[in-house]
């Protein structure tokens, strides 16, 4: 059943472990996340960013809510933009918002987040909110240190917002890293010790096991994910495809997919399987496995 995120991040700080949140988009992406939830019993927050994909992921996230009613799951709007989309968001039915003004000098930053945690609230809808700033791989090392959250600012933040998780920059960076990511674990131990609420990692993909690991143990309660679990879907979608195109033979006597050198609709379900199998490894890796 698709829950509020803030109980599931509240039970995996009690418990100290680790969610994963997985971007979806597509029937694929969220069949794949239903069942591998399903699977190992494990809690789920469905990440979905883009104000174009929001309605149709949101009656397919309802469609699989229905097929797998023992899966504790949030369906969450990803990095919400526009105060039209993050309405929008609500509306649909997701179960919690991010609103992302982390580029936004402070005061503008709480103002705007306020705004939005008394709507979200009253339509009983959590939010999470960032403060510092996760920018991205490909300029890490230029912008690693100039967003790290400060704590201070973080109580603070906190208290004025009433916002339910927080994301922090603690060094992780989104999409591919240009450099070695190295994470200042005696930052979010810090975090960890002076935030009530649940703390939220943005760009797990490429920080690598041993930092992920170590910062769900260190006070981490969800983990966003999307570059490792796409690249995983091609790479399972690319293997399906990885034939001698040109020289394949067809044999019409199979059936109608049969007489094609390969079709979409397999290809599709190659990339789902990929996607899974990755999405499994890192919720067993975060301790969510058999937590729900």
């Amino acid at each position: 059943m698709i829950i509020s995120m803030a109980d599931i991040l509240n039970d995996a700080k009690k418990q100290g472990y680790g969610v994963a949140a997985p971007n979806v988009f597509d029937s694929i992406t969220v069949k794949a996340c239903f069942e591998t939830a399903d699977k190992l019993k494990a809690p789920i927050i469905l990440d979905c960013a883009g104000l174009p994909f929001l309605e149709e992921t949101a009656n397919i996230a309802k469609f699989y809510e229905r097929k797998y009613p023992n899966v504790k799951a949030a369906l969450n709007l990803d990095h919400g933009g526009s105060y039209e989309e993050i309405v929008s968001a609500i509306r649909f039915g997701f179960s919690s918002v991010m609103i992302d003004r982390s580029t936004l000098p402070y005061d503008e930053n709480v103002r705007e987040v306020k705004e939005i945690v008394k709507i979200a609230h009253a339509l009983g809808v959590c939010v999470e909110a960032e403060l510092g700033h996760v920018g991205q791989g490909f300029e890490y090392e230029e912008t690693r240190d100039s967003g790290l959250t400060v704590p201070k600012e973080a109580i603070r933040y906190v208290e004025e917002t009433g916002v339910d998780c927080l994301a922090v920059a603690v060094g992780t960076s989104h999409g591919a890293y240009k450099g070695t990511p190295h994470l200042d674990f005696k930052l979010l131990d810090e975090l960890h010790h002076k935030i009530s609420i649940p703390l939220v990692l943005h760009g797990g993909s490429g920080t690598g096991d041993d930092n992920l690991k170590k910062a769900v143990e260190t006070g981490i309660q969800k983990v966003n994910l999307f570059t490792d679990l796409s690249n995983a879907g091609l790479k399972s979608m690319l293997a399906y495809m990885g034939i001698d195109w040109d020289n394949m033979q067809q044999d019409g006597s199979k059936g109608e997919f049969a007489n094609m050198k390969a079709n979409l609709c397999d290809a599709g379900i190659e990339a789902g399987k990929g996607y899974a199998d990755l999405l499994a490894h890192y919720i067993t890796l975060f301790g969510g496995k058999g937590r729900a």
